[in-house]
């Protein structure tokens, strides 16, 4: 299987020169990696270029204007623009174990979208993990991180769970299958098919309302968490506001009362829709 890896990044170099390594690092190589990025300056480019000059993997670079936070916007062009079948969603502040694009291609299922997990560490960690330890997957190690700053159960559970344990752990979990934008993946003719990502939406929730309408269109969700897991770097969220939230929650409730499938918000405006 074919497969674009999208990341999303808006000027955060440090981190994503990280999620970089983590990509360069993976044991399955039929990928392509788009890097989708909501307005970053120009010391973004330069990263990517230096990195996509000498890759394992074709590199892309998606850019358009600092407008504010419309992320959803570039990420409806990367679904538009990917190369492959089957894509890959996910954070330019998420380091991905070696083993994770491999993961998603081992359990990618017509009618189903995958659920990955995610480890927050914290910024005392964030900062202390170096090249070297993404390549020989040090960060991934619970005592390791243990050694830099605290780590919660439920993060090291996730990380020390091999295939077998981690099996059994995403049948028992009581957490429902979401699409989460850390670590998430489908066919690209759902995300299409639903219209992709509601443009209205900022920060809070906006991949899950896209999760929602591919259930509603038929698209189930499918727990990976313990099996395929990114370590989720610490940031600051200025763009996260009251406002946004109440606003996201308010369109995620129509969704799901009315059983909405497409948005007009999305990939095709409809006649007379604008987004502001």
């Amino acid at each position: 299987m074919k497969i674009s890896v999208v990341v999303s990044t808006y000027n955060a170099e440090r981190w994503l020169e990280n999620v970089l390594i983590g990509y360069s690092n993976q044991t399955y190589k039929d990928f392509e990696l788009i890097i989708a990025d909501d307005g970053s300056r120009p010391a973004t480019k330069e990263l990517i270029d230096r990195y996509a000059a000498d890759y394992p993997v074709p590199v892309r670079h998606l850019w358009h204007e600092d407008k504010g936070y419309r992320r959803q916007e570039i990420l409806n062009i990367a679904i538009i623009e990917a190369a492959n079948e089957y894509i890959i969603m996910t954070d330019g502040d998420c380091i991905p174990r070696k083993d994770f694009v491999e993961i998603h291609a081992k359990f990618a299922e017509k009618g189903k979208f995958l659920s990955g997990g995610y480890c927050k560490l914290t910024m005392k960690t964030s900062e202390a993990i170096t090249k070297e330890d993404i390549l020989n997957e040090n960060c991934f190690d619970v005592d390791w991180l243990k050694k830099q700053d605290k780590l919660g159960f439920s993060q090291a559970l996730k990380l020390s769970a091999g295939p077998v344990l981690g099996a059994v752990l995403d049948t028992v979990t009581t957490t429902t299958p979401s699409f989460n934008n850390c670590n998430s993946s489908g066919f690209r003719e759902d995300m299409i098919a639903v219209n992709g990502y509601d443009e209205r939406m900022k920060y809070g929730g906006p991949d899950r309302e896209f999760g929602e309408r591919l259930e509603n269109f038929g698209v189930k969700g499918k727990q990976i968490r313990h099996k395929a897991v990114c370590l989720h770097l610490d940031h600051a969220r200025g763009y996260k506001t009251p406002e946004s939230l109440a606003a996201n929650l308010a369109i995620r409730k129509e969704v799901k009362e009315k059983k909405i499938k497409w948005t007009p918000y999305g990939i095709v405006k409809e006649p007379g829709v604008t987004v502001e």
